[in-house]
């Protein structure tokens, strides 16, 4: 192949993947990639009659995904391919990506001009991102949350969780402490939809309760008083840039002057990765929130606020495993 077409082929493959990314979403969404992992196999005809979808539709998102190697195609049958297991493994991602932050991307031209990154200048999905998240969660987070958990020396009677999205973090913490109530805190309404229906399916709902409201700004409740764990995962970079951080972990001392314990959970900026070596989720988590306007602190930025805010570090645990995951437990000074 010549110089020239090997950068055509090279070319065309960024084309297709952008089209998987999509499909990829889609086939989790849709039951595809469950069934594919399961069986092993499924007929695309069949698959489409049995969920009334479309079948030349549901074709061209089967070719789009073996146009990068996570399935193969033999006529109607599909079977996974040599990428199939990383893409199952990492579903959620992709998920984040088109379903979660697909319009962000979209209007990445307007969104570049300055003058028109003020007010409400972007959209995202956020029941979509609360669902990627709850699995993102799952491998990225839960077993050193397990553990963090694990060290408390306390029974927490109520425990707050920040940002609470599906609100499987808050499940998580009243499974393993029968006596503790939930209060869940999130902004986006139809993320409070999905975690309330979690919690009725999980037959916690009588033991949780869900505040819509914006964790930077909320007003004091008389509930707060009695909380003892403060939960915070993955939104901790929306208190920044520093000083705004800093105001709000002051802000939380007083919202919550019986916390034992702060457990936050946040992803870091990657420092010193080349471009062409970031690994899946990196790219397209800092671009992201880049286009945002949204901060993303290093693990030095943190680190550095804690005592400035009124909270002690009792301990770190670096993760790392796709956007610089790290929790801290943190305790009123």
């Amino acid at each position: 192949m010549t110089i020239e077409g090997t950068e055509r082929r090279a070319v065309a493959h960024i084309y297709n993947s952008a089209v998987a990314a999509s499909a990829l979403s889609a086939a989790w969404e849709l039951g595809a990639l469950d069934e594919l992992k399961s069986k092993g196999a499924l007929d695309v005809t069949a698959f489409a009659g049995e969920r009334r979808l479309d079948v030349a539709a549901t074709t061209g998102l089967f070719r789009a995904l073996a146009a990068v190697d996570i399935v193969e195609r033999v006529d109607d049958k599909v079977t996974p391919a040599r990428n199939f297991e990383e893409a199952y493994r990492t579903r959620s991602f992709f998920h984040w990506l088109s379903r979660g932050c697909g319009d962000l991307f979209r209007r990445m031209p307007e969104l570049l001009p300055e003058r028109n990154r003020t007010g409400d200048f972007y959209q995202r999905d956020s029941a979509a991102i609360a669902l990627a998240c709850r699995e993102i969660s799952s491998f990225c987070y839960d077993p050193w949350f397990d553990e963090a958990l694990a060290g408390l020396d306390f029974e927490p009677a109520l425990v707050a969780d920040l940002g609470c999205g599906s609100g499987e973090r808050l499940l998580q913490v009243l499974r393993r402490h029968p006596g503790a109530r939930g209060l869940g805190i999130d902004i986006a309404g139809p993320s409070l939809e999905v975690a309330a229906a979690a919690a009725d399916a999980a037959g916690l709902a009588d033991r949780v309760s869900f505040v819509r409201a914006d964790v930077r700004e909320m007003p004091a409740r008389d509930d707060f008083a009695e909380v003892e764990l403060v939960t915070c995962f993955m939104m901790g970079h929306d208190f920044w840039p520093r000083s705004a951080c800093v105001g709000t972990l002051q802000r939380l001392r007083t919202l919550f002057p019986g916390t034992r314990r702060f457990l936050l959970g946040d992803a870091t900026r990657t420092v010193g990765v080349a471009d062409r070596d970031l690994p899946v989720f990196t790219l397209g988590f800092e671009v992201a929130h880049d286009l945002m306007g949204t901060f993303i602190p290093q693990a030095a930025d943190w680190e550095s606020v804690f005592a400035e805010g009124g909270w002690r570090l009792r301990k770190k645990h670096a993760i790392d495993v796709a956007v610089g995951e790290v929790i801290y437990e943190l305790e009123q000074l």
